[in-house]
């Protein structure tokens, strides 16, 4: 039988166009990217891991001017991109053993850490935290407790992973990152578990609105 964490790329790879279609373009993710956003230097270059068929995260970005490099292991969810977005960089690649050489002003991985294994995320994240430029954010959802489920999309199951937030937010403290916020099971942003965080630097480069009346400081940390 195979392992449902092993099936998911072939899923998205096969059913892209589904995926596309039923992915909200709400925005209702809006708060914290514009919270991710203000953290940018004009025209940064942001890494897009997982980034599905590019919208609605990449396409925010690009249109707040942001440089994109997404990479997603499912070539289909790449061909879209490429073909929305063809002035941007796109690249079909495992983020469970994706390496570059670059470093970019910012990360996002909206929904895909959430398709790995506990042991697959403990490696990834102090990998995506090395992708940064000193004080750089990091925007990204995990899940709000561990273990691991199989649930069931369009038929067919879909493989959910996750670690305690406790071990989650180690690991980015020991990957030199500061946790601006975290909010479990965010009912403002469709039930999804959020993390921003920052790889240390000096901060007075890019204000965070976050330590002062900015658009999320209503947010707890627990939710």
């Amino acid at each position: 039988m195979t392992d449902p964490s092993q099936s998911v790329v072939d899923l998205y790879h096969r059913r892209a166009a589904q995926f596309d279609a039923d992915r909200t373009r709400t925005l209702f993710e809006r708060p914290w990217l514009e919270a991710f956003t203000a953290l940018l230097p004009a025209g940064g270059e942001v890494l897009d891991m997982a980034c599905g068929s590019g919208e609605p995260i990449s396409a925010y970005l690009i249109d707040n001017g942001a440089k994109i490099t997404g990479v997603d292991a499912a070539p289909a969810m790449i061909d879209l991109c490429r073909r929305r977005f063809p002035d941007h960089r796109w690249m079909v690649g495992d983020m469970r053993d994706w390496h570059s050489d670059d470093a970019f002003d910012g990360v996002v991985v909206w929904h895909g850490l959430i398709h790995l294994t506990a042991d697959d995320q403990r490696q990834t994240i102090p990998r995506l935290a090395g992708c940064l430029r000193p004080g750089a954010p990091l925007l990204f959802t995990a899940a709000p407790e561990s273990g691991e489920t199989v649930g069931v999309w369009r038929g067919e199951p879909l493989y959910h992973g996750g670690l305690d937030p406790s071990e989650t937010d180690a690991l980015l403290t020991a990957s030199g990152l500061r946790i601006l916020q975290r909010r479990l099971s965010d009912p403002d942003c469709g039930g999804a578990s959020v993390w921003l965080a920052r790889q240390s630097e000096d901060d007075r480069r890019f204000p965070s609105p976050l330590e002062g009346e900015g658009v999320m400081r209503s947010m707890t940390d627990e939710g």
